[in-house]
């Protein structure tokens, strides 16, 4: 076995150890690093070496369950169909919201590392429909912003469903309600020229 398959080996105990346990703790904040490890059966400073950080690891744990997530959607028939960028990115942002919702131990534990430290020049999945959606009427860097504001606001939204749910009477687990928010949002963000 080379050098690049004991490291995937590695990576892949990682994800699986701290799936784990963020499932079993009530608080997936509390997962620490030395837990992660010892689980992984690694030394804790394979986390940095494979992940750069702790946040990191566990972003990456949550996008693993996303795409999982994805796979079992209808995402290809919405991103195939003839519906206007806007109405795509709707479908599209439900979609992941709705996985967001379902998730609340990972969206808690991630929006810190999305909101802070996540690499802003790595492309969003809304972009190419924010782009699309605005067709050289605004500059590919504003495009890349409002792209930008559109997840971290659905991120940092849903992080605080509770709060939503008791102040402004949103409930976001229910689909028909985080439909209309979401569309609520793109359609505030996405105005027409």
């Amino acid at each position: 076995m080379n050098k690049d398959e004991k490291l995937q080996i590695t990576k892949d105990k990682l994800l699986e150890s701290t799936f784990r346990l963020m499932e079993e703790k009530e608080d997936p904040m509390s997962v620490t690093s030395r837990e992660i490890a010892s689980l992984a059966g690694v030394k804790p400073g394979m986390i940095n070496y494979c992940f750069g950080s702790r946040e990191n690891l566990i972003y990456q744990t949550f996008q693993k369950q996303y795409l999982d997530f994805l796979k079992e959607s209808d995402i290809q028939r919405i991103i195939q169909s003839d519906a206007s960028p806007k109405e795509i990115l709707k479908d599209l942002h439900f979609i992941v919201a709705r996985c967001l919702v379902q998730n609340p131990k990972f969206t808690k534990a991630i929006t810190g590392f999305v909101l802070f430290k996540r690499d802003l020049s790595q492309e969003s999945f809304s972009y190419p429909y924010v782009y699309k959606h605005y067709a050289g009427k605004k500059s590919e860097e504003e495009c890349r912003l409002i792209a930008y504001e559109l997840s971290t606001m659905m991120q940092l939204i849903i992080f605080r469903m509770d709060d939503f749910r008791d102040d402004f009477g949103i409930d976001l687990t229910k689909d028909e309600e985080l439909k209309h928010f979401i569309k609520m949002r793109i359609d505030l963000l996405l105005a027409e020229e």
